[in-house]
């Protein structure tokens, strides 16, 4: 047996069963051995940023990681961008690149590269392979790595030569599942002493306290207690929807965050860690905790769920969550806008569906109205590196394929990984996609005038001609019909709200280019 099916062996008898693939010659015997391995799903995508974004989407759905196999250093390069995403939302995910024969890489061919640094620049756990005797062992570490709590990436580095010699074997060794280290007594008994104090207290959540047990535990405590909740600003997985606890997220922008936060003097952190403002802006604090507040950790992302619920059990045993009562607004009529395409979502969206969201401006809306439609999962652009809407929405369709999934995308970030579509075809997957398509980097317009560089007004034409989309316009109907992808194009709310129907309602991929005005004129 040589090394690439001993890897194959050892991560189907580990549990691992997707590999999402942007392989090379480095990696061709791995590719010859996935006919031997049925029981590994092997998924082509045309780049490697689609590659670690949809395993990054298929760890936060399927709660297990899905493997990724991509080429030398470029490979590992091009994929980063979502690699960095998964790191920031911490969800296990297994990296396998190929590299260069051992005996090859003192020739410094072309795409001689430092893979190691790249890897550890993402990854909390990287390995190079150079005996073939090891490479399950290794395999069975690497999972181990990536499931440990809270999640992370570990990378393995696999040298062609060790892919192809025989001596290896399958691994029957069982992954290392770490145990789970509870929140300490004196922690609990501490916050909870505090919440009887009078004082003005928030809850902030992030990591697995966004799960439904996460929020009802935070819900009860709010409860019994009268402390404030809200969520970090881009959660990996948030459970909402009727039924469910609604928690509002934290501001994006530094003002909006900072009036949440405005008052507040205990800040207790679960999963979460204390805000920032996203960027730096000249003379505004990049911290945004209020001025004589004190933080306070109940938890570490990976233990937030049980800690919740323990604290809830201390002091609001006989508290009752509040849960979002079930209100769908009315279908929208009229222009098409970034609220009417809300509101159409809110109305229309489907029980247990997944929401990958990467609407960006255009979607501020989207919050309020689905708060009271069915229950679901919302999915955020957890690290800020744009163009990981697509790639997730594949990996969260491959994790779940009895649930649908509703990809809501902004025009200019959907650019970034549009081969994702390609992908969606190949497999047939229930994706069906929204792209909210202004012809412009809204988000930029507005920045070049918060961060001092614009003046009041319009930007100059040459500012102008680096945050407008439009000459020419992007045509995504003509984009996805040439991947595969069924599309229609909306320019009213009432085609929209059809047109998301009929895709809702069909098998299959489908795309929908909401063409609506640019929220900054």
């Amino acid at each position: 047996m040589n090394g690439a099916r001993a890897l194959l062996d050892t991560l189907v008898g580990s549990g691992i069963d997707v590999c999402f693939a942007n392989p090379g010659t480095s990696e061709m015997h791995f590719v010859a051995a996935l006919d031997d391995v049925p029981a590994m799903r092997s998924v082509l995508t045309l780049f490697e940023g689609v590659a670690t974004g949809a395993a990054d989407g298929y760890a936060r759905i399927a709660g297990r990681p899905a493997a990724v196999l991509l080429h030398l250093g470029p490979g590992l390069a091009n994929g980063l961008a979502n690699l960095h995403n998964a790191m920031r939302a911490r969800v296990p995910v297994l990296v396998v690149v190929g590299d260069h024969a051992t005996y090859h890489k003192q020739f410094d061919a072309p795409l001689e590269s430092d893979i190691d640094a790249l890897a550890h620049s993402v990854s909390g756990w990287v390995r190079r392979t150079t005996d073939v005797r090891n490479v399950g062992a290794d395999a069975v570490d690497a999972i181990t790595a990536a499931t440990a709590a809270p999640g992370r990436i570990a990378t393995l580095i696999l040298p062609a030569d060790v892919s192809w010699t025989d001596g290896a074997a399958f691994h029957a060794g069982e992954t290392q599942k770490q145990p789970e280290t509870p929140v300490a007594e004196a922690t609990l008994r501490q916050i909870a002493s505090m919440l009887g104090e009078g004082e003005t207290t928030m809850l902030l959540l992030g990591g697995d306290a966004t799960g439904e047990q996460g929020l009802t535990a935070a819900s009860r405590i709010a409860a019994a207690a009268g402390v404030r909740v809200l969520c970090e600003t881009f959660p990996a997985r948030l459970a909402r929807g009727a039924g469910r606890p609604a928690v509002d997220r934290l501001g994006y922008f530094a003002e909006a965050a900072a009036a949440q936060l405005d008052g507040v003097k205990r800040l207790i952190l679960a999963g979460a860690r204390a805000p920032v403002s996203f960027f730096a802006y000249p003379g505004k604090p990049s911290e945004l905790v209020p001025p004589g507040c004190d933080v306070h950790m109940l938890a570490e992302p990976g233990q937030a769920t049980a800690a919740l619920t323990a604290l809830a059990d201390a002091v609001a045993l006989d508290a009752v969550a509040e849960m979002a009562p079930r209100d769908r607004p009315p279908l929208p009529t009229g222009a098409l806008t970034g609220q009417s395409i809300a509101a159409a979502v809110g109305a229309l969206l489907p029980e247990d569906a997944i929401v990958v969201d990467e609407s960006n401006t255009a979607g501020l809306a989207l919050p309020t109205a689905t708060a009271g439609a069915p229950p679901h999962d919302w999915l955020t652009l957890t690290g800020g590196a744009i163009g990981y809407g697509l790639p997730a929405a594949v990996g969260a369709a491959i994790a779940a394929p009895d649930r649908r999934v509703l990809c809501l995308q902004a025009d200019g970030s959907a650019m970034y990984t549009p081969s994702a579509l390609w992908t969606m075809a190949r497999e047939q997957l229930d994706v069906t996609t929204v792209i909210y398509n202004n012809s412009a980097y809204d988000i930029l317009r507005l920045e070049l005038q918060r961060v001092g560089a614009q003046a009041a007004g319009p930007p100059g034409p040459r500012a102008e001609a680096l945050l407008d989309l439009d000459p020419p316009r992007l045509d995504f109907v003509a984009l996805a019909s040439g991947m595969g992808v069924p599309a229609g194009r909306a320019t009213t709310a009432e085609e929209f709200t059809a047109a998301l129907a009929e895709a809702l309602a069909s098998q299959g991929p489908r795309l929908i280019d909401a063409v609506i005005p640019s929220m900054m004129g």
